[in-house]
C-alpha cells in the first residue's frame, strides 16, 4: 500500500517539474520575440539571452489567469552601446516587447 507522504512528496515533485518546464518554454518564447523585435527595428540582440525580473498573475486576453512574467534583456544600436528592453509574458504569450532607445533615437 502506498503511504500518503509519498504521494504528496510525489505530487509536489511534479508541480515542480511542471513550473520548471513551464518557465523554460516561456523563456524560450521571450528571448524568441526579443530577437525578432530587435532584428525589426535593426537593433543587435545582445548576449542572446533574456533575464527574468518580475513574475507575478495577471489576467489573459482570452480571459482566465495566468503566470505573468517579466524580462529584461539588452540591445545595442550601434554595437558599443547597451540598453534595456523587456518582454512580458502572461502564461506562454507574448503580450508586450518594450524598447528603452538611447536618447535621440526614435524607433519607427
Amino acid at each position: 500500500m502506498i503511504e500518503t507522504g509519498h504521494v504528496i512528496t510525489l505530487v509536489c515533485f511534479g508541480i515542480v517539474l511542471w513550473g520548471w518546464q513551464d518557465s523554460l518554454r516561456a523563456r524560450e518564447r521571450a528571448i524568441a520575440a526579443a530577437r525578432h523585435t530587435c532584428r525589426e527595428a535593426g537593433f543587435q540582440f545582445l548576449d542572446q539571452t533574456v533575464m527574468i525580473a518580475r513574475v507575478g498573475l495577471g489576467q489573459r486576453r482570452t480571459g482566465g489567469i495566468g503566470i505573468r512574467r517579466t524580462y529584461r534583456f539588452e540591445f545595442s544600436a550601434e554595437g558599443s552601446d547597451r540598453h534595456q528592453g523587456r518582454a512580458i509574458l502572461i502564461g506562454q504569450q507574448v503580450v508586450s516587447i518594450q524598447l528603452d532607445p538611447p536618447s535621440g533615437l526614435v524607433i519607427s
